[in-house]
């Protein structure tokens, strides 16, 4: 009966490793991952000693269960916290996994010293072997080190429940439940029954928390998901190729704009096939001396594809060239329309450019929304700010302080959605900090601005709008500036300060004062006006200040009809 026990447990947590198998993502957890390989070794261990003939053989055993024993705790708690978005530095983790493995180095002594195992015995129980030992003084720092590990792990899921509401309520239901099991097992296995493991039943029932967990996971990761569903779709097609223009492989979309793709063998010459060689290798080549020259339009019986070719990524480094492809046969027709009577299509024209301009001001609104979305202290402040920068504008153009021209005045409006999108580029760890930031994360919190006006410029660069570029890449990247010239990143000081950053610092500042953050409480309207005041001069520029007087009540007025 007992060896059926532990046999049973091996298999089931194997069988649990094949249903991971089948859910992985190459987005998950390492730490998961680790738990799904270490649990069927330590029971693959406790399954050895059973059926093991002789002391050697059952010590063997064991050993094979410490290897599992001795890390999987900190792999727990490592998946917790990861789980909980709670960061652990590197030399941290380094140093508990550096104790990990002298706990192990002590058990390898089991056997040879009484370092771990004073002593040990074996006798048979139920048809299996059962090893009995007597502890040394390196197993209770093992125990030590055990519960400081469970200990940790359950502080960082109460943690959470109490403070982030951006982690799943279920997923910490779970974590906790099953926290709390494995230490009953742990230890309480041991009163109740001592010649028997009970650990192998509290492994398997964290693999299948775990199983739950992951699969919920792919539903809670908004890029993993976007991207996921957008490969699934029959709108888009993708081909990729190597810098020999080799070919990588490409979605049913693609084979089915080129069937050519299905003769083309992975890794062969794109130039094997006739017809591609003809048609879209000259594309990659034209890219190649050019990549302005990256749009093309490919016609196929009745329909026309727009193909644009990117140069292909894997994480940050370019490994080759990507053809997207996209059915573009009902803008071909208006072009050639358009080409036969030019006058009677004008107002289908104009349709059609307010639609590519409202998809652009829409793909703006959104990159910059899946940006903030990324911020768990910053929801809805794109919104926010840019309707303040609008009601600034109002204020100044009604005063007549500054000469401002119908364009600009459009162009910071449209603009100040974008003054964030560097924001893309802070790693999680400090973006999602759940309170002030360090010095350290700050200066990487400051990098934003100039690599927001760097990806504002990439966006851009093709735009005929050259007063739009400008004034979009002003305000992400200086809209951190301060008046007296103590801002970032550059340190500008007054009227070196272009015009639309200084107006989106004081709705960027305004909105930070009066809206609730993670770390902080919304301010009253009375005090951030005092600080907003205060700043004139220093902080903000002095003649935007009657603008701001002026456009107060109508601040107020907004921020309170969001309540």
């Amino acid at each position: 009966m007992i060896m059926s026990y532990y046999i049973a447990m091996f298999t089931i947590s194997m069988l649990l490793m094949v249903c991971y198998l089948f859910l992985w993502h190459k987005h998950f957890d390492i730490h998961i991952t680790l738990i799904f390989v270490l649990v069927p070794i330590a029971n693959l261990g406790y399954a050895l000693v059973a059926a093991s003939e002789s002391l050697e053989a059952a010590l063997m055993g064991t050993k094979v269960a410490y290897i599992g024993g001795c890390y999987l705790t900190l792999i727990l708690m490592l998946a917790v916290f990861a789980l909980c978005f709670i960061e652990i530095s590197r030399p941290v983790r380094l140093t508990l996994m550096t104790l990990c493995t002298l706990a192990f180095l002590c058990v390898l002594t089991i056997g040879k010293s009484p370092l771990y195992y004073e002593s040990a015995s074996i006798a048979k129980l139920d048809g299996a072997t059962v090893l009995y030992k007597t502890y040394g003084p390196a197993h209770t720092a093992f125990i030590v080190m055990e519960i400081a590990y469970f200990t940790a792990s359950l502080c960082a899921v109460i943690y959470c429940y109490l403070r982030k509401n951006q982690v799943s309520r279920k997923n910490l239901y779970l974590l906790f439940l099953t926290e709390v099991f494995a230490m009953i097992c742990f230890f309480g296995g041991r009163t109740i029954a001592p010649q028997l493991e009970f650990l192998p039943i509290a492994y398997n029932l964290g693999l299948v928390v775990y199983l739950i967990i992951v699969y919920r996971l792919t539903l809670y990761d908004v890029t993993d998901t976007g991207m996921d569903s957008l490969l699934q779709t029959d709108e888009t097609g993708f081909a990729s190729f190597d810098y020999k223009f080799n070919y990588l492989g490409s979605n049913e979309t693609a084979k089915s704009v080129f069937p050519e793709f299905r003769e083309v063998a992975v890794d062969h010459p794109l130039a094997s096939n006739e017809y591609l060689a003809a048609t879209a290798l000259p594309w990659l080549k034209a890219f190649v001396e050019d990549e302005t020259q990256n749009e093309f339009i490919f016609e196929r019986g009745e329909q026309s594809f727009k193909i644009i070719v990117h140069n292909l990524y894997s994480g940050n480094r370019k490994r080759g060239y990507q053809l997207f492809m996209v059915d573009d046969t009902t803008n071909q027709r208006y072009i050639k329309l358009l080409n036969t009577f030019n006058s009677d299509l004008q107002v289908e024209v104009q349709k059609k450019t307010n639609h590519i301009v409202e998809m652009h001001d829409n793909l703006i609104m959104s990159m910059a929304m899946m940006v903030e979305s990324r911020d768990n202290s910053t929801g809805g402040h794109i919104r926010r700010t840019s309707q303040g920068v609008r009601l600034l504008v109002d204020q100044m153009r009604a005063s007549g302080s500054h000469e401002l021209s119908e364009e600009f005045c459009r162009d910071v409006i449209k603009a100040a959605p974008m003054h964030d999108l560097g924001k893309i580029a802070v790693d999680d760890a400090v973006l999602r900090k759940p309170g002030r930031f360090t010095p350290e994360e700050f200066e990487k919190m400051k990098t934003h601005s100039a690599e927001g006006a760097r990806i504002v410029h990439e966006i851009l660069r093709d735009t005929d709008d050259e007063s739009f570029k400008r004034v979009a890449e002003n305000v992400a990247h200086y809209h951190h500036e301060r008046w007296d010239g103590s801002g970032y990143p550059d340190g500008l000081a007054g009227e070196g300060i272009p015009l639309e950053a200084r107006i989106m610092a004081i709705a960027d500042v305004y909105d930070a004062l009066v809206s609730k953050r993670v770390y902080k409480e919304a301010m009253s309207f009375e005090k951030a006006d005092a600080i907003i005041m205060d700043g004139m001069g220093s902080q903000f520029d002095k003649g935007l200040e009657d603008a701001y007087v002026a456009a107060r009540p109508y601040l107020e007025e907004y921020y309170c009809s969001l309540d």
